[in-house]
């Protein structure tokens, strides 16, 4: 179905992407690119930066950075190096996640299981903690975290991402208490399954179980997502905080 996509404006700002070189990551890159900003891309791939910024670049300013979200280092060599290009960070959307297996938790792999916290938990600890001083001293900043309808209810055979999920929901929410005093908005949505890239480290049986929770009998749109996130790290979004958005076409049950 076509729509129709409203002005949303993020003039002057910079904005940075973690896992934008796809998925919902990048969907809210060109969003954001539409709507005047500079965006920065972090992402661990090169070869996907590579393509997305050729396939970005005629929206508006754009550079791809190379990151691993979890490892501080990575994470703080990509945030200097942002800052050395565009001047600041006003905006962070923290889209990078894994899946993880899709197996119970007594046959679980215990390696595995720390890598999806790694990525999902972590990741998102290190790039809110790598930018959140910057935004205090210019009393300004938006952060949008990617959750999942996973970290609410919880999903059967997906221990690791639920339980990373509902840690992101509950750091957002932490982190939007403590900047509630600035200009700086922290906030994550909590989206139902999107067919994008993560689907790849899915069973089929997952996949059809995610669909069969969903009211509107369908999976997410990217742009649908990308316009949410992107309202939500614009000046407009001036008072909510620490909040959950919902993008679960209806599972959500609180």
């Amino acid at each position: 179905m076509a729509r129709t996509e409203s002005k949303i404006d993020l003039t002057g700002l910079c904005a940075v992407v973690t896992g934008g070189a796809q998925g919902i990551g990048y969907a809210a890159a060109a969003r954001m690119l539409r709507s005047g900003a500079q965006v920065a891309l972090w992402d661990i791939n090169e070869g996907f930066n590579d393509k997305a910024v050729a396939s970005l670049s005629a929206l508006g300013p754009v550079q791809t950075f190379a990151c691993n979200v979890s490892d501080w280092a990575s994470v703080q060599a990509a945030a200097q190096a942002t800052e050395a290009a565009f001047g600041r960070i006003d905006i962070l959307v923290n889209s990078a996640g894994i899946a993880g297996a899709n197996t119970t938790v007594e046959t679980y792999d215990n390696a595995e299981f720390q890598r999806v916290m790694d990525v999902n938990l972590m990741g998102t600890y290190y790039t809110n903690k790598v930018v959140i001083s910057g935004m205090k001293a210019r009393d300004f900043g938006r952060i949008v975290n990617i959750a999942s309808i996973a970290g609410k209810e919880g999903n059967p055979n997906a221990s690791a991402y639920s339980a990373s999920k509902a840690a992101v929901i509950g750091f957002t929410k932490s982190l939007g208490k403590e900047c509630a005093g600035h200009d700086i908005a922290v906030n994550c949505v909590t989206p139902a399954a999107a067919r994008t890239a993560i689907f790849d480290q899915m069973t089929e049986e997952h996949i059809n179980y995610m669909l069969s929770k969903i009211p509107r009998n369908r999976f997410l749109e990217v742009d649908e997502a990308a316009a949410m996130i992107t309202w939500l790290a614009s000046r407009e979004n001036s008072f909510t905080t620490a909040a959950v958005f919902d993008l679960s076409g209806g599972r959500a049950t609180y």
